[in-house]
């Protein structure tokens, strides 16, 4: 089993590259992330892979990041996601946006990408909300438990960020807009603020 790749860009294509490993050359299936993020042609670059093997072939996935790949599992345990859909909604959306639109519920972003209708969009919210409620949307430079510096991770589940999102979306926001915003305020305090808080907080950072 390929679990990661350490070699030279061969070739890069629409949904692929090849990476030449002493002289061999492995065809990988990328997101378009991954592929922009790619060195140029006949430099050295590492791989994560998930390999996927079928009776009738044997395909490799690769990713720049560890959570990319995770999020590449994930999507595929939704119904109706396969390893095309996954690499599409990971090329649109990036992993920040794409957990804080399920937790969000907001089907427009995911539905973004091609090969996800309505339905299907519909299904990954449903599937995944609860899964993603578990994470803390921390920003970049948080430590690796997840946690920003200073104060406890955020509950994306909780009731008073829904009820503080939907006030921001009836003032005219997006629902992934309004849903970060207010994210973004519970992260700088110790201790979740009341609904009106969150919202005078939540447009403080919108407006910035």
């Amino acid at each position: 089993m390929i679990a990661k790749l350490k070699g030279l860009v061969d070739t890069i294509g629409e949904d692929y590259c090849v990476i030449d490993v002493n002289g061999v050359g492995y065809l990988v299936f990328c997101s378009g992330r991954t592929l922009g993020n790619l060195p140029s042609l006949g430099e050295a670059t590492t791989l994560l892979i998930e390999t996927h093997v079928r009776e009738d072939h044997i395909h490799l996935f690769g990713f720049s990041s560890e959570m990319e790949k995770q999020w590449f599992i994930l999507l595929q345990t939704v119904q109706g996601v396969g390893a095309k859909v996954a690499l599409a909604i990971l090329s649109v959306i990036s992993i920040d946006e794409l957990s804080t639109s399920i937790a969000a519920q907001d089907k427009k972003v995911v539905g973004r990408a091609t090969g996800v209708g309505p339905k299907l969009a519909t299904r990954i919210i449903t599937e995944l909300k609860d899964k993603v409620a578990k994470f803390s949307l921390a920003p970049t430079g948080g430590d690796k438990s997840g946690k920003s510096a200073g104060h406890a991770a955020v509950d994306t589940s909780n009731s008073v960020l829904q009820d503080a999102a939907s006030a921001l979306v009836n003032l005219g926001y997006g629902q992934t807009e309004a849903y970060t915003a207010v994210s973004q305020a519970a992260r700088g305090s110790d201790e979740m603020p009341p609904v009106s808080t969150l919202i005078r907080l939540g447009l403080k950072e919108l407006s910035q």
